[in-house]
């Protein structure tokens, strides 16, 4: 399995979803310039967290124009699966890839702490070593971090079972005080219509073993190694790819190894 992580001016994330795919999921990444305008053939590319551009305008609006986005919207709607954390959701939004905006921080301050999160689907190529309805406790560190999207999108996010994380209580319970940024119906995470794209604003990489304070954000990144196969038959046409009917971005757990 080939994956690019995509640098941008004042990425600070990069380094560390780089280590999370080596260490866990023995892939080792292309670093890619953003001034580039050709992404090497990858099964995953990668958005990651930090502050694009100095977050000048808004979170990612710059980055979003960046040369090699011209490329990775091109794949990503070809079908190469990407992934943004944090700032990477922001960008994903803003070149068009999800819906949706992330807004200023309900509460507008820059927040830093580990928050929980449900599993709301466990059939994506990202979370398909999480139990669905599992509570994680994962890191976020974000200033823009409020998902807002009008009530129809919204509707449509919910009906369509993509929101795949949600802001909860140790409890497994939404509550205010479990929403740490104001996203409308908890949302920490979503993905496209094909389970392909995926974006959240928490950090796995930043918890992938004790010596970090947990191992939660782990299995994310064990997934990705796991799903190496399914992703290569998905790009190339082999016997990976989904059954008719299937969801585009759903793990073949027939052919999960045992």
């Amino acid at each position: 399995m080939k994956a690019a992580v995509i640098v941008f001016p004042a990425s600070n994330c990069d380094r560390d979803v780089a280590v999370a795919l080596e260490r866990v999921a023995g892939i080792r990444p292309r670093m890619v310039w953003h001034g580039e305008s050709v992404v090497p053939a990858s099964d995953l590319i990668v958005l990651p967290g930090g502050f694009s551009y100095g977050d000048y305008l808004r979170c990612g609006a710059m980055a979003a124009h960046s040369p090699i986005m011209r490329d990775v919207v091109a794949k990503a709607r070809a079908g190469v699966p990407v992934l943004g954390i944090c700032n990477g959701f922001q960008i994903l939004t803003e070149a068009g890839l999800l819906p949706g905006v992330l807004m200023r921080n309900a509460s507008l301050n820059f927040i830093c702490r580990d928050v929980h999160l449900r599993i709301e689907r466990n059939d994506t190529l990202f979370t398909h070593r999480y139990e669905k309805g599992a509570v994680i406790r994962i890191p976020i560190a974000h200033h823009d971090g409020n998902y807002y999207a009008d009530e129809e999108t919204l509707a449509r996010l919910e009906g369509e079972g993509r929101v795949v994380f949600r802001y909860v209580n140790e409890r497994g319970e939404r509550a205010p005080a479990a929403n740490p940024n104001g996203s409308q119906n908890a949302i920490a995470g979503i993905c496209d219509e094909t389970g392909r794209i995926l974006g959240l604003m928490p950090h796995p990489e930043r918890l992938i073993e004790p010596l970090l304070g947990g191992s939660d954000g782990r299995p994310f990144f064990e997934g990705l190694a796991e799903a190496g196969h399914f992703l290569e038959g998905l790009m190339g046409g082999g016997d990976g790819a989904p059954q008719q009917g299937s969801p585009a971005g759903a793990v073949d757990r027939a052919a999960r190894p045992a």
